[in-house]
Parts: C-alpha cells; sequence; structure tokens
C-alpha cells in the first residue's frame, strides 16, 4: 500500500482570469511552504424530522467551500502574489532620481544624510521607510549599491540607516548619480483595487493523486517577526471549489523562489519617528475579509465579496522611556516602518513593511528578574496626511521587496 508523504507533496498556483476558472496549465509556480492545509467542506443538513422511532432518518451535503492555510519562512518574493492580493495592488517597480548631484554626510547617531542638488525626492516619489541604493557615480566603494532605508525625508535630503551597518563615506557631490527604491513596492490603494483569486493545486506525487482548489481567495496574512529564528508568514485562503485527478494538472511549474529566509535579528525598526532597537517581537496582519453567501440551485457559492482591509498587530519592546508608554496613555498615533534582510552583506535582499498612521490599544507590562517589556496591541489606519508629492504614503501599509 502506498501512502501519501508531505515530503513528495507539491504545491503549485497560478493566477485565474475568471473566478473560479482553472486557468491553463502552463506557466504556474511551485511554491516553498512550511505547511498547505488547503482542503474541501461542506455544509452539512442533519434531518430534522420528528419519527416515532427516534432516529434520523437522512444527512445530506450542501455548499461547498475551501479553506486552509499556507505557512512559510519569510523570503523575498516567494509570497508576493499573495501579499499584493491581500492589498489589492501589485507590485509594481520602485521609483528612481538620475542624473542627480549628489552629496554624502554624515547625520546625528548612527544616521547618514543623501543630499541632491537640484529636484525633489517628494515629487519623484521617495518615502519614508523605503531602502534605497546608489548607483551610477564615481561614489566611494562604501557608498554605492548598498541598502540605505529612509528613515526622514525632504525634497532634497534623505536621512538614512545603513542597513548592514557599515559605515559610509562622506563626499560629494557626485554628479550623474542615479538613486532608486530597490526592488518593487505595493501598498493598499484609494482606488482600483484589484480582486484577485488564484487556482492552487496539491500532487502527491508518489500517490499519484491531484488536487486543484479554484476560486482561492487571500483571507488574511500574518507577519511574525520574532527577536530570534527566522521571520514568517501565513497566508489564509478561502476558495470556492476542489477538482481531483490521478494525473498532475499544473505539469510544468516554474521552479521555487531561492531568495534567502528572513532574520529578524537582520534589519532595522522605526517606531515614533525614531530607530530604535529595544523591540522584542512584532506581528502584522492584513485582513481582507472576504464573505459570500450560497445561492439556490447551485453547491458553490459564486462569488467571495471584498471587505475594508483591515490592518493591526502587536509589539513588544523593553521599557527604557515613557514615550512609547505614553503614546498609548495619551492617544498618540505614530508611524512604524520595518526591514529586514537577508544577510549582512551591503546589497542583500529585504523585505519592508511601512505602517505610516497607527493607534497603540495598549502597553501592559511584564514582570520578573529580567528587563521589564511592554506589549503594544496596535491598530493600523489610513494615512489622509500622505500622498503624491508628500514622503508618506496615502495608505494603511506598504511593503517593498527587493526581489519581487
Amino acid at each position: 500500500m502506498t501512502l501519501a508523504t508531505g515530503l513528495f507533496k507539491q504545491v503549485k498556483y497560478k493566477l485565474e482570469t475568471t473566478f473560479g476558472i482553472i486557468p491553463a496549465a502552463s506557466a504556474s509556480q511551485l511554491l516553498r511552504r512550511v505547511e498547505s492545509t488547503l482542503d474541501m467542506s461542506k455544509d452539512t443538513y442533519p434531518s430534522q424530522e420528528i419519527r416515532s422511532d427516534l432516529q434520523r432518518s437522512d444527512f445530506r451535503h450542501g455548499v461547498r467551500r475551501v479553506k486552509g492555510v499556507l505557512k512559510g519562512e519569510l523570503s523575498p518574493k516567494t509570497y508576493s502574489d499573495f501579499i499584493g492580493a491581500a492589498v489589492k495592488k501589485l507590485f509594481a517597480a520602485g521609483v528612481a532620481a538620475s542624473g542627480a548631484g549628489i552629496t554624502i554626510a554624515a547625520g546625528s547617531g548612527t544616521s547618514w544624510t543623501v543630499t541632491r542638488a537640484a529636484g525633489s525626492y517628494l515629487t519623484d516619489g521617495f518615502k519614508i521607510g523605503d531602502v534605497i541604493r546608489l548607483s551610477v557615480g564615481t561614489f566611494n566603494a562604501a557608498n554605492i549599491n548598498k541598502n540605505l532605508f529612509i528613515t526622514a525625508l525632504t525634497a532634497t535630503v534623505a536621512t538614512i540607516t545603513v542597513l548592514n551597518g557599515v559605515a559610509m563615506v562622506a563626499e560629494g557631490p557626485i554628479s550623474g548619480s542615479t538613486v532608486t527604491v530597490t526592488g518593487k513596492k505595493t501598498f493598499i490603494p484609494t482606488s482600483g483595487h484589484l480582486d484577485q483569486s488564484f487556482s492552487v493545486e496539491h500532487w502527491y506525487s508518489d500517490l499519484g493523486q491531484s488536487e486543484v482548489f479554484s476560486g482561492c481567495k487571500v483571507d488574511k496574512v500574518d507577519f511574525s517577526l520574532p527577536p530570534t529564528g527566522m521571520a514568517t508568514i501565513s497566508v489564509d485562503l478561502t476558495g470556492q471549489n476542489e477538482t481531483t485527478a490521478t494525473a498532475e494538472y499544473f505539469t510544468t511549474p516554474t521552479a521555487v523562489t531561492t531568495t534567502a529566509v528572513l532574520a529578524s535579528v537582520n534589519g532595522v525598526l522605526r517606531a515614533n519617528g525614531s530607530v530604535i532597537a529595544t523591540v522584542t517581537g512584532l506581528s502584522i496582519a492584513i485582513d481582507p475579509a472576504f464573505s459570500g453567501d450560497p445561492v439556490v440551485g447551485s453547491n458553490v457559492v459564486p462569488n467571495l465579496f471584498p471587505g475594508t482591509v483591515h490592518v493591526s498587530g502587536q509589539f513588544t519592546a523593553y521599557f527604557d522611556s515613557a514615550t512609547l508608554r505614553d503614546s498609548f496613555l495619551n492617544e498618540t498615533e505614530i508611524d512604524l516602518a520595518v526591514v529586514f534582510s537577508a544577510d549582512n552583506t551591503a546589497a542583500a535582499d529585504f523585505l519592508t513593511l511601512v505602517l505610516p498612521r497607527i493607534k497603540v490599544g495598549g502597553a501592559s507590562k511584564n514582570d520578573g528578574q529580567g528587563g521589564i517589556v511592554q506589549t503594544f496591541p496596535f491598530e493600523a489606519l489610513i494615512n489622509n496626511n500622505g500622498g503624491a508629492g508628500i514622503a508618506t504614503e496615502k495608505t494603511t501599509i506598504s511593503i517593498q521587496d527587493s526581489a519581487a
């Protein structure tokens, strides 16, 4: 008897053109995972007849539904399709400023400034929380092709933190330079929202069984960023139907991504306008809140309808001052931006999560012989003061992926 094993199970997916219609078999994507628990469930209807024999006479199956979770270790590009679907916007290439005259100077503490002689970072679309790189131009080797995290921004001055912690060299102006927001970005837009669905296949190669789950929409994305260990992602899917076969459906998938897994120790966190080093944990959830109701004459829900995209989370930090505590006590709105890189090389792959406007909902503290840790649950809100030509985005959350 052949028994299926998870080692030989493959998970593949492809974007659907029409909701619930499995797309052509070519050009799917093989997915790295820790776990994929997609399965079919059905509503059930037990008979409610009152009978003198005191026994139930029937039990029927009703509407079919797909539910499950894709769990993985967070790596650039790997889950970008699902993240884009959650925020209703495709990842798009970051902005760039070319032909600029750039001067590098030391700022306060470990920060540096990247000043342009003309033009405007704001007009060009750069934002606080972006990771940029300098390229083109006769820069010192310590300055070029290096991940630089923007922590403050004006029209001509970007204040940055170097992600790998290696100091830059003051120089400039360097003419003919290019400043680029690395990789691609997405965010919850104010209009033009996408409504995407996927078909996901579980192929049990050792058993010769295929299960294709169609009409799958991203119901939630959870990022978990512990102080030690791997950063993780969990993608909740809700779908319409399942098709089974003894032959593999997506036969020529694109190979799994090879980007490195992100670890929380490699990166920078900015909260309340300052880079801080006392955060002991962070989790962020994006919840698109789909809903759908059965209809007469069909055993599948005809569509899954979107609701408000709710973003929330929690971070923990050592109690080192009154600043974060008082943001709760005074109901003060703050910002939160975090970037995690794959390693400590100058141009390592990375992922950023930027929440320009959050409200903290608590500030409880633990107790014991060690350092006292505060817990801050928060709700993220649309940043009405952001937008085109402004240092922040008009959104609840934006994400930058170096490899998307």
